[in-house]
Formats: structure tokens, sequence, C-alpha cells
């Protein structure tokens, strides 16, 4: 009887094992990305998880149950994975709740909204489970910025209310530019002279977190050099003024996080950015092509080729990165469609050009004039946006010269000077005084 009953367990167990496999699932590796605006936790396995979420709200935290696996080493490794200064975490706690189940409780610093989705297998992932946590309490960037900026002025220039002086200021909407439905009317060049607000670049160093963007055959990582030249640029346009002008630099990203293509987009609208550019390190299948380029967005297809080629590339990054498909609004969706003017697509074009001349300087060019293609992250409608692809990573040679501190500082330099050759002759458009 005793022999029988094993005999079916066994049969039992060959039946069910195929199927058990598919379901269970081994954990690959654990990932947390703390940001200003959100954090990231990213579970990978060789299989979809199961889940279940529980939000507790006081104190806040919340619980997840993982169906299916056992607890191994990678899951522990999360414990000590939370940085002090994240934002948003505070710790995590992990246990096998019961057999085949592991809870994991992420402990908060505040009241978060959570996005608990996953990502299907792309590029070098395999599943991903993910939780993005975003506090209910936000920041105004533009606030910030403004803040920030005057700190370093209150005591030369004390003021009554200068934080509410200078909002304000910033707050009146610039002159409209004509859109692609109105008539094309040459706008009268403004004089160069104080337009007596804050100037704003938006720098956004491509790719991020999960997204690494392009590797060099050194394994330097896109998302690091990218983020080095902007944080270069960033402490030259906040030394520079323009034309008397006070002159800020907003990145989209300023550490190692993902960034979805439309969210720089409309970060650099909140805070009313002048100027657009997103900085990133060109690649091909062969280790030859060298030089760098720039690229505006383009309304009737690509320039070239390559040009498309790129294009495709770049707007890939939000499958990598890992974007929430399902929580993403459909005005959003119409918006990244296509947002572009004509005027905003011929400003663009002269700061490209403004740029690509002094880039040429201090390296070789891939292109010698701007090309166009449909970017997703150039899609601004009311800003001069720019792609600055500033060398090959995939060539050895450019690979080194993107880590060398000389080859950036130059870079940064020549990126800068183009933007003051830009203003020069397309002064920024002034924004009305308000009168208390």
């Amino acid at each position: 009887m005793r022999r029988r009953i094993l005999m079916q367990s066994g049969t039992l167990a060959l039946l069910l094992g195929t199927r058990q496999l598919a379901w269970g699932a081994t954990i690959l590796a654990v990932r947390i990305w703390p940001a200003p605006d959100y954090s990231r936790v990213t579970i990978e396995s060789d299989a979809a998880l199961k889940i279940r979420q529980f939000f507790v709200p006081s104190p806040p935290r919340l619980a997840v149950d993982i169906e299916g696996i056992e607890l191994n080493p990678a899951l522990k490794t999360l414990v000590a994975k939370v940085r002090s200064d994240d934002p948003t975490i505070a710790g995590i706690r992990v246990g096998q709740s019961a057999p085949g189940v592991v809870r994991l409780v992420l402990d908060l610093k505040q009241l978060i909204t959570p996005q608990v989705f996953t990502l299907a297998p792309v590029a070098a992932y395999q599943h991903r489970l993910v939780f993005d946590l975003y506090p209910t309490q936000t920041t105004d960037p533009l606030e910030a910025l403004i803040a920030e900026r005057l700190k370093e002025t209150s005591a030369a220039q004390p003021q009554a209310d200068p934080l509410g002086d200078l909002i304000a200021q910033q707050s009146q909407k610039p002159p409209t530019r004509p859109s692609q439905a109105e008539p094309e009317v040459k706008l009268k060049p403004q004089p160069s002279a104080a337009t007596d607000r804050l100037i704003i670049i938006a720098l956004d160093p491509g790719h991020g977190g999960e997204d690494p963007g392009a590797i060099g055959p050194g394994g330097t990582r896109e998302k690091d050099v990218v983020l080095r030249l902007a944080h270069r640029l960033r402490d030259r346009i906040n030394a520079s003024p323009i034309n008397g002008n006070a002159i800020r630099a907003y990145l989209t990203r300023d550490a190692d996080y993902f960034v979805p293509l439309h969210v720089r987009v409309q970060k650099a609208r909140q805070v009313q950015a002048d100027l657009f550019i997103s900085i990133h390190a060109d690649a091909f299948f062969t280790p030859r092509p060298q030089g760098a380029s720039v690229f505006a967005l383009s309304r009737r297809g690509a320039s070239s080729t390559a040009a498309r080629w790129m294009a495709e590339r770049e707007n890939k990054a939000d499958q990598i990165g890992g974007l929430n498909v399902r929580s993403r609004d459909p005005e959003v969706k119409r918006a990244l469609l296509d947002m572009s003017t004509t005027a905003q697509i011929n400003d663009s074009l002269k700061l490209g050009g403004a740029m690509l001349g002094e880039i040429g300087r201090v390296g070789k060019l891939h292109k010698a004039q701007v090309e166009q293609a449909g970017f997703a992250v150039l899609k601004a409608p009311d800003i001069p946006s720019v792609l600055v692809e500033a060398a090959f990573i995939s060539n050895p040679e450019e690979e080194a010269k993107l880590n060398s501190e000389a080859f950036q500082e130059q870079l940064a330099t020549a990126l800068m000077r183009g933007i003051e050759a830009y203003f020069s002759k397309n002064p920024p458009l002034a924004r009305n005084r308000t009168v208390s």
C-alpha cells in the first residue's frame, strides 16, 4: 500500500513537474534607483512573477507577496541596497511568509502613490517586476530653481521679496511664436538687453537607471559619461550671464535614474526652459565611425537614413528603461505624436548650427550640418530643442576621449559657446514684469 502511494506521488510529481517549473521563477538580480521625483525598485527573474500588494498609510509601508518562489540570496541583498539618502524608502524587510511565498515590506519615509507593473524581456534584461514609488507631496521645480539662484545673490542684492518677485516674472509667458496653423510672421529682433528674468537651459543627460544607453568596447556606459558632461556644462551655464541676465541650468536627471522620454519634455516645459539640450554618445555596429553630431526634430521625415536609425534607437529608451505604459495619460500619447511647430524647428536648427560650429573647433564632426529626425525627446512645441551626440562611444579612441577630463572640459566649453552664439543672434524673449 505504501509502495503504491509513493508510486502515485511520483507520477503526480512527474505530471506537475513541467507546470511547476513554468510557474516558478528564480530571482536573478535586484536594483534600487532613488531619485528626487520617485524611487524605483526592480526585481529581475527568469519568468514572470505573480504578486499581491497591500499599501498601509500609517506608518506608510508597501507590502508585496511574491508567489511561487523561495527566498534566495539575491532577494536578501535588497535590504542592504537601500541608501540613507533615498528620499522615499526608509528600509526593506524580506522573508519567507509561507511555502512558495516571499513577502517584501518597503518601509517609507512619506506617503506615496505606488505603481507596480511588469516588463517583458528586452535588451539585456529578462522579466522585470517594477515598483515606482511617487511621493504625494511634490515641490515646484521652477520655484526651487529660482530659490537656488537667489541664495547666491541675496547678500549682494537684498530685495523685499526676491523669490516672489522673480517667480512672478517667470510666470509671465513669453510672446507666442507663430504656430503651424498661423501664417508665418517674421519676428522683429529684440535688442540685446537684459530681459529682467532668469534664463533657464534644460540639460537632458540621456538614458539612466535601468537604461545604460550604448556601451563602449571598454565597458564605458553612455549614461555615465553624458551625466558627467551635463554636470560640467551646468557649472558653466550657472556662471555665465547672458546679456546681463542671470542664467540657470536645469537637469532632467542629476544622478543615475531613469526618466521617461515624455517626462523629460514635461520637465523642461514645467520650468519654462528657454532651450532644451539632450546629451548623448553615439554608437554603431562597427568601431570605425567617429565624430560629433547634432540633431533637431523633423516634421517631414528624417534627413538621412542614419538620422532615422538614430531616432529609432534613442526612442527605444522607454522600453529598456522600463515605462509603465498602462499609466500613461492619453493626452501624453497624443502630445508625443506631434507637438512640434515650424518656428520651434527653425529655432532648433539655429541652435544646432551654432553648437556644431563650436564643437568642430575641439573635435571631429560626424556630420557638418544639423541632421533631423523624429526624436520623441525633442517634441516640446515652444522650446528650441537639440540632441547632441558628443562622440562615438563604440569607437575605442573616442570612448577614451569621453572618459578624459580634458576632452569633457573642452566639449562643455564648446557647448557653452554654442549657447552664447545662439543667444547673441536670437536674444531670449522678454516676459512681462508684473506690477503689484
